[in-house]
């Protein structure tokens, strides 16, 4: 997923209709087109976080790997002695399916002219985008619908596809009348970008004399707005971890680092114990650590004071009991079983603080992220700086959290001004 971010995050601008005038650079044309894939593929990951599924677009769950499909990462297998009865079929069998599937799509794609051509996109996108795993495959799902429907109107020459074939691929995926389910708005604006995209790599690199896509404008999405939690309620949620086992040491480190550096959480589940820099740089400074974002992106990040205390707390000890346990992972965040700890399961220990907080809406990680960005610039964060912390590609993805905190501005404008009122 672009994220997927997907991380994600959220975007100023849903309104994904390009009018790209006719003199721009092709090569700016593309980028734009990718960017704006990204955004969408972002607020797909960030819906993921917060509800744990995509439930208005079915048909590209698995890119993201929602929490009852994927398999808990790094888990460290099981003493023989308990897994010896265990059917060998059911330990892997997620990864196996995934895998199966994923072979398959790229089979079928490999079955025909237009697929073949789709499949030069995508090793592009890979090698010279660096795209994501998971972006990548919900780019090949994506694709993959519109090659079938090529197929199933007789067109396997990319260079006799038209414009009326894009548009009737447009309104089948909204509609489902292409055999698959119907997508949301959102849903099938992404995949049009991602056809867009297609068509202007194909134009450029000569496999077509036009692009048949080029005036084909995605349905807009509704504006969505980040939701994020005030200051008071994410003290509450941090404060109702115990800090008696092991394991809440744990949770209060990570709830504590999410929060304070912004970071998805794939990228908090991903640290390894040498990403973290915990002796202040330079010796006045914040401590720092190394994260790294969709594409395999490297940035570093302040860590707060708070957050670098309850680290420090759980590297001194919680985290060796844990460790114990398993085959000397270098993860930050161990499982109870000595591995790395799932998204999943870092999804459910923010849940359940939040129960214990009595926080009355839905939280997720992603939560925590927009609570990040939001208390920055309502503290006075510039904008750009930001957009580098959350490691948004754009800053027009970091700028929707500008129109949050615009209702506060309007409040203290009233409050303050003598002739607001």
């Amino acid at each position: 997923m672009p994220s997927a971010d997907p991380d994600a995050g959220s975007r100023h601008n849903d309104t994904v209709a390009i009018n790209l005038p006719g003199s721009l650079n092709p090569t700016l044309k593309l980028d734009l087109e990718w960017e704006e894939a990204r955004r969408l593929r972002d607020a797909d990951l960030a819906e993921l976080d917060r509800t744990g599924s995509l439930g208005s677009a079915p048909a590209h769950t698995a890119a993201a790997a929602p929490p009852e499909a994927a398999p808990s990462e790094g888990t460290a297998p099981a003493p023989a002695s308990k897994t010896a009865s265990r059917p060998a079929s059911k330990t892997n069998a997620p990864a196996r399916s995934r895998a199966a599937t994923m072979q398959s799509a790229a089979d079928e794609l490999r079955s025909t002219p237009a697929g073949r051509a789709i499949g030069s996109y995508l090793q592009h996108m890979s090698v010279e985008r660096g795209l994501a795993f998971n972006t990548l495959e919900a780019y090949r799902r994506d694709l993959l619908r519109y090659a079938r429907f090529l197929g199933s109107r007789g067109v396997e020459d990319i260079s006799r596809i038209t414009r009326h074939d894009v548009t009737a691929f447009a309104q089948s995926i909204s509609e489902g009348s292409d055999g698959a389910s119907a997508l949301s708005v959102r849903s099938a604006a992404r995949t049009i970008v991602a056809v867009r995209g297609l068509h202007r790599f194909w134009a450029l690199e000569g496999m077509t004399t036009a692009d048949p896509a080029s005036d084909v404008h995605p349905p807009m999405p509704g504006k969505r707005l980040p939701k994020a939690i005030s200051v008071n309620e994410v003290t509450r949620i941090l404060e109702a971890v115990s800090l008696d086992t092991p394991s809440g040491l744990r949770d209060r480190a990570l709830l504590e680092f999410l929060y304070s550096t912004g970071a998805r959480i794939s990228e908090a589940v991903g640290l390894d114990v040498d990403d973290l820099s915990l002796e202040r740089i330079p010796a006045n400074g914040p401590d720092v650590v190394r994260l790294f974002g969709k594409g395999s992106k490297e940035r570093l990040v302040p860590l707060g004071s708070y957050a670098a205390r309850a680290l420090d707390e759980y590297l001194v000890r919680g985290r060796p009991a844990a460790a114990a346990k398993g085959k000397g992972t270098p993860a930050l965040f161990l499982n109870a079983r000595g591995g790395r700890l799932s998204r999943q399961s870092a999804w459910t220990i923010l849940k359940n603080a939040a129960e214990k907080a009595d926080i009355g809406r839905d939280v997720s990680p992603h939560t925590l992220r927009h609570s990040f960005a939001t208390h920055l610039l309502e503290g006075g964060a510039d904008v750009r700086v930001v957009q580098e912390l959350l490691g948004h590609a754009s800053v027009t993805t970091t700028q929707v959290y500008t129109l949050v905190t615009a209702e506060t501005l309007r409040e203290v404008y009233a409050a303050a001004h003598p002739r607001a009122l």
